[in-house]
């Protein structure tokens, strides 16, 4: 790692209720129920402009594989009937990271664990999104 990685505060996850989203967006529904279903450190990462995948690149953490594959489960069944079509889920058999590609939102949810030795922010949020949470931490 270089200097400049190392560098970065350690700052926890924003609440929900701290992620900007558009009324009605697709985003402000994927936010407004991984908080409902108590999703844990919540990450949004904007891509418009760095991806061509999607606007936005939401992480959350769920306390189990089986918390994992609900939030995922409820997550993509309202998405579907939100009117934003159809969702591809991978990941759910074994539920330690599950991701959700819905179009302009994709969704990753991990065990705390998996989270940690993936550390997706850091990789797509070219260091201005905070380190994930460490696993075990509430």
């Amino acid at each position: 790692m270089t200097e400049a990685q190392t560098s970065l505060p350690a700052a926890p996850a924003r609440p929900a209720a701290d992620i900007a989203t558009e009324p009605g967006s697709l985003h402000a529904l994927v936010i407004d129920q991984l908080d409902e279903d108590q999703a844990q450190d919540l990450v949004s990462i904007p891509l418009a402009g760095k991806s061509s995948i999607a606007d936005h690149m939401v992480i959350a953490s769920g306390r189990s594989t089986r918390q994992v594959a609900a939030i995922a489960q409820k997550l993509a069944e309202r998405v579907k009937q939100g009117g934003f079509g159809p969702v591809r889920v991978e990941g759910l058999p074994a539920a330690d990271w599950v991701v959700l590609d819905a179009g302009d939102v994709v969704v990753h949810l991990f065990r705390p664990e998996v989270r940690s030795f993936y550390n997706l922010e850091r990789m797509w949020a070219f260091g201005d999104a905070p380190p994930p949470p460490a696993a075990g931490s509430a």
